[in-house]
């Protein structure tokens, strides 16, 4: 953790602050091309290799102080149900401290997540559900500690409050009182880390339908096919107000969407079977990741890649939690029931759940069926939600 002047500090209370068969025949290459790339630097290390192995383990940094406050609350955390499956909370940091993150505003010692997203694998590695939690959410956050070493009161706020108060910690604790779902792993990244992420794969490519002009993010994009670089990404990834209708939902939606297209250009052949083109790839992801400390090596990193190789993109799903305006703030969100506990029930005991645009942000079709049965005896078909795929394209 660090000051404003890149001065260390003492640790935290967390990270501080991310033919159609042919088709599918390419895409399930692609997944297994990624777990090839890191199999071969674990490999390495037990020859002329260990130098670069090491040094990309040494980039990660482990996140002991998290671990700490969740030890202490061990007895109130929710019990893991279905063997196998697991729960990654993947969380952007606003952090303005560090270097390049200033021009994004003063750092005024504190800092929120910007994005956070629960990532559900299921046990049978068949599918990836990501749904992402709205920052302004309403929510209980409990008493966490805090980087002078107090400890938070139990309040009612945003989401992002959590970050704030008590780093990743505190915001793990949120995340399973919320959703009594229990995290498995975390990953922290900030605003510097994503941007390097994006430049180490030559850039991004999306597809705007209209030019985007937003002063606040200093991002002039024309309309059509456009590949972004890092800088030009986390400004469309962050902007709100002057993109879309302006909602938090619809940027979230622009996230994910970001996130299925750098997935795709990461597991990409010219990637990661080059190894000119990988190393800096994995040296700017190494570099941006602060994780619990069982992932933070290579190796553990690898562990957990080499069991998406046989997803396909179009098992790979984005949502938003089933939300709406908070009835007592129009610009602050709620969750909206029951909808959002059958989302969390299901990811729970890892239940199948289905996506499509078409579907209202703050609903879900009916399953037919009350509390969730375990997965074996799943005879109605799985509640649909609003999101969309890795497989999906934003334009033709």
């Amino acid at each position: 953790m660090t000051d404003s002047a890149g001065k260390a500090l003492g640790p935290g209370p967390g990270a501080s602050a991310t033919g159609e068969g042919l088709r599918r025949r390419r895409r399930r290459r692609s997944v297994k091309g990624t777990a090839l790339g890191l199999g071969v630097l674990v490999v390495a290390a037990a020859g002329t290799g260990w130098a670069l192995y090491a040094k990309l383990s040494a980039n990660i940094t482990a996140d002991d102080a998290a671990a700490r406050e969740l030890a202490q609350y061990e007895a109130e955390r929710p019990t893991a149900l279905v063997r196998g499956a697991q729960n990654i909370l993947l969380i952007g940091s606003d952090t303005r401290s560090g270097d390049g993150n200033a021009r994004y505003g003063r750092d005024l010692g504190t800092e929120r997540s910007d994005t956070t997203i629960l990532l559900h694998l299921a046990a049978n590695r068949r599918s990836a559900t990501a749904v992402s939690l709205p920052r302004d959410l309403m929510v209980d956050v409990p008493g966490c500690r805090q980087s002078d070493g107090t400890r938070s009161e139990p309040v009612f706020a945003m989401f992002n409050h959590a970050f704030q108060v008590g780093g990743s910690g505190c915001t793990i604790r949120t995340v399973e009182k919320l959703t009594g779902i229990r995290i498995d792993h975390h990953v922290v990244v900030d605003f510097s880390g994503f941007k390097e992420m994006v430049d180490a794969v030559d850039g991004v490519r999306v597809c705007l339908k209209e030019p985007i002009d937003d002063k606040a993010a200093k991002l002039k994009l024309p309309a059509g096919k456009v590949m972004l670089d890092g800088e030009q990404a986390l400004g469309y990834v962050r902007a709100r107000k002057s993109l879309g209708d302006g909602s938090d939902t619809e940027r979230m939606e622009r996230q994910q969407r970001f996130l299925a297209a750098l997935v795709d250009k990461m597991r990409s052949n010219d990637v990661l079977l080059n190894p000119v083109k990988l190393y800096p790839v994995l040296d700017a992801a190494t570099s941006s990741l602060t994780t619990d400390p069982e992932l933070a090596s290579l190796r553990g990193l690898y562990q957990l890649v080499r069991g998406l190789r046989d997803i396909p993109t179009e098992r790979v799903q984005f949502l938003t939690v089933p939300r709406e305006s908070y009835v007592y703030d129009a610009n602050r969100d709620q969750l909206v029931e029951p909808e959002a506990e059958k989302l969390f029930a299901r990811l729970r005991t890892d239940r199948p759940v289905a996506v499509a645009r078409n579907q209202p942000p703050g609903a879900s079709a009916p399953d037919g069926k009350g509390d969730p049965a375990p997965a074996k005896r799943e005879p109605s078909p799985a509640p649909t939600f609003h999101g969309n795929t890795a497989a999906e394209h934003t334009c033709g």
